[in-house]
């Protein structure tokens, strides 16, 4: 596989399609913050406001949405992403149909990235939660989104039309929580940046008392499984190029 230097060198805009908050700083953050580093444009796309997730039943769902929209904004803030966008779909009934691929499609023709992340399509038998459906459904969204729709100028027609955005072409698409990884990044250097992106969603994981210890067991197991040496810290991803 190339060395991560090789590939991002290649990068010089991304736009991430989550379905959630907090989706992004699970499966990316370590990866983006280094991006950041190096100069690298991000923009978060997410198609909730998560109202439908959390521990706290004093909240209903608009207040839940209100306040992981924030805990998205200030963990974005602790990687250096400062454009995060929100389609307002509604958490736990997202479907990949016309609509969602179109407010896909126009974010990128007005980002223009060179690589998407987003979810696995797939369904990931080994760990459940990857496998969320409203994942599966932005993930299968924003594949089609990619290809043929933000390429496509006769797709969509309204966006060029009324919106003044041509047509564009993702270079590749890196998906999270798959079953099939083949591209490990090491974020051994700024595990502590995704360590604080997390924590930022309170609603989501102020509840486990070991969760420092959950994030280092589980991103060093991957690390192990990209190869790594012991001690080394890595997020997973599947390359789809899409030329």
């Amino acid at each position: 596989m190339p060395a991560d230097s090789e590939v991002h060198d290649e990068i010089s805009r991304v736009l991430t399609v989550t379905a959630h908050p907090d989706d992004v700083d699970f499966g990316a953050a370590g990866t983006i913050a280094g991006f950041v580093e190096r100069g690298i444009e991000v923009t978060y796309l997410v198609v909730t406001d998560g109202d439908a997730g959390g521990f706290d039943r004093e909240l209903d769902n608009r207040g839940m949405g209100e306040l992981r929209r924030g805990e998205q904004i200030a963990a974005a803030k602790a990687i250096g992403v400062t454009d995060v966008r929100f389609l307002g779909y509604a958490d736990g009934t997202v479907e990949p149909g016309l609509g969602l691929r179109r407010d896909i499609a126009r974010v990128i023709r007005q980002v223009r990235p060179d690589l998407v992340i987003t979810h696995s399509p797939e369904r990931n038998y080994a760990v459940v939660y990857p496998s969320h459906p409203d994942h599966r459904a932005v993930g299968g969204a924003a594949l089609d989104a990619v290809y043929p729709d933000a390429r496509n100028p006769y797709a969509f027609p309204e966006l060029l039309r009324d919106e003044g955005l041509d047509a564009w072409t993702v270079r590749e698409v890196w998906l999270t929580g798959g079953p099939s990884p083949d591209h490990y990044v090491d974020i051994t250097d700024v595990l502590d940046r995704k360590l604080a992106a997390l924590h930022a969603h309170v609603s989501q994981v102020s509840h486990r008392d070991d969760f420092d210890d959950f994030v280092r067991s589980r991103w060093s197991a991957l690390a192990r499984a990209g190869g790594l040496p012991e001690g080394r810290y890595a997020e997973a991803f599947q390359r789809v190029p899409t030329a």
